[in-house]
C-alpha cells in the first residue's frame, strides 16, 4: 500500500494499530486532536514559507516577516490550550498523539529560527525535541551529507 498524505497515514496507522493510542480515548479530545492536526496539515502557509525546516541550521537572530507572526501566535495558542487542558507533557496528556507528530516539525523550526517561547511552551518543544523518535530523525538528518547542486550556465 502507498499512503502519502500525512493525515491519511495517521488514520491508516490508527486503524491498523488501534491499541497504539495515536488519538486520545475521550471523544471530545479525539475530535480536538483531529482538528488541530488538520489545521497543521492544511494551514500555516506563511510559517512554512518564512521558516523552512532545516535541522542542520540555527539562526540566533532571525527576522521573522510580519506575515508569519499570526501563524506563530496561532501555534502558541493551540499549544497553550492543549497543555492547559491536559497537563502535558504532550498536547493531550502523558502519551504522544498524532497532534504531537504533526507539530514536531514546528518545534524544529522554532529552534532553528530562535522563536521566543514562554517557559510552558519551551518545555513542550524541548520535550518533543527530546522524544526518541525525534532524536532518531534529527540524528539521521544530521548524518546526511550536504547536497551540492552544480548548475551549468551558458552565456
Amino acid at each position: 500500500i502507498a499512503v502519502w498524505d500525512t493525515l491519511a497515514i495517521a488514520e491508516y496507522l490508527n486503524e491498523t494499530f488501534p491499541k497504539a493510542g495515536l488519538y486520545p480515548k475521550d471523544p471530545v479530545m479525539r475530535a480536538r486532536c483531529r482538528a488541530i492536526s488538520g489545521e497543521m496539515h492544511s494551514g500555516f502557509y506563511n510559517l512554512r514559507s518564512a521558516l523552512p525546516m532545516n535541522l542542520k541550521s540555527h539562526h540566533a537572530a532571525f527576522k521573522i516577516f510580519s506575515g508569519a507572526r499570526p501563524d506563530i501566535e496561532r501555534v502558541k495558542t493551540i499549544w497553550h490550550e492543549c497543555l492547559d487542558a491536559c497537563g502535558g507533557p504532550f498536547l493531550f496528556g502523558a502519551k504522544p498523539t498524532v497532534a504531537d507528530a504533526m507539530y514536531a516539525p514546528v518545534c524544529t523550526r522554532f529552534r532553528t529560527y530562535s522563536v521566543a517561547l514562554d517557559p510552558t511552551l519551551q518545555s513542550y518543544a524541548d520535550h518533543i525535541l527530546g522524544w526518541d523518535l525525534m532524536r532518531e530523525w534529527t540524528e539521521g538528518a544530521l548524518a546526511e551529507p550536504e547536497e551540492i547542486v552544480e548548475l551549468e550556465v551558458e552565456f
